[in-house]
C-alpha cells in the first residue's frame, strides 16, 4: 500500500527488482494510499486496503503476507521455501506488504502463508526494499552464484 517516494529507498528497490528479473518474471505493483484516512479508524483503513488488495489476487495465486508474525526464515532457509514454491506447481506467488495498520481479516483469511522480516518492525516502504534484496539474494542461492557469503 502507497508509493514508495524516499528516494533512496526506491533507488534501492528499483535495483534489486531490476536484478530479480533475470531470474523471473516478476512484477511489483503500488497501490495509491487512500484517500481521506485521517477520517477513518485503524480498523476502516485495515478494511479499505484490504479489498484493494484482494481486488488485485487471482483465486489461483499463492498468497503469502510480509507479516511480524509470519515465520522468520535464515536467508538460506528462505531460499529453500522459495525454491520449493516455484517447484511445485504453476501457480503465481504474490507478496503482499500491508499498510501501517497491518491487515484486514479477509486478507488473513485469504492468506497461504506469512514471513516475517524481523521481529523489529519497518516502514512498509523500505519492507519493499529489504524483501527485494532477499528475493535477488534467494535466487543467487538457488543459482549457486557468489553474492551470498555463508
Amino acid at each position: 500500500m502507497g508509493k514508495t517516494d524516499v528516494g533512496w529507498v526506491r533507488a534501492g528497490l528499483e535495483l534489486y527488482t531490476s536484478r530479480i528479473a533475470h531470474y523471473i518474471p516478476f512484477v511489483l505493483k503500488e497501490l495509491p494510499e487512500l484517500k481521506n484516512a485521517g477520517a477513518l479508524t485503524h480498523a476502516q483503513i485495515r478494511e479499505k486496503e484490504g479489498s484493494l488488495l484482494l481486488a488485485q489476487t487471482r483465486p489461483s495465486d499463492e498468497v503469502i503476507l510480509l507479516d511480524e508474525h509470519g515465520r522468520e526464515f535464515r536467508s538460506v532457509e528462505f531460499a529453500s521455501f522459495l525454491q520449493k514454491k516455484l517447484s511445485s506447481g504453476s501457480r503465481d506467488i504474490v507478496f503482499i506488504v500491508g499498510g501501517a495498520y497491518g491487515f484486514s481479516d479477509e486478507v488473513y483469511g485469504r492468506a497461504d502463508g506469512r514471513i516475517s522480516l524481523s521481529k523489529m518492525t519497518f516502514s512498509h516502504q523500505m519492507v519493499r526494499t529489504v524483501f527485494a534484496e532477499q528475493l535477488y539474494r534467494a535466487f543467487t542461492i538457488m543459482k549457486g552464484e557468489p553474492y551470498h557469503h555463508e
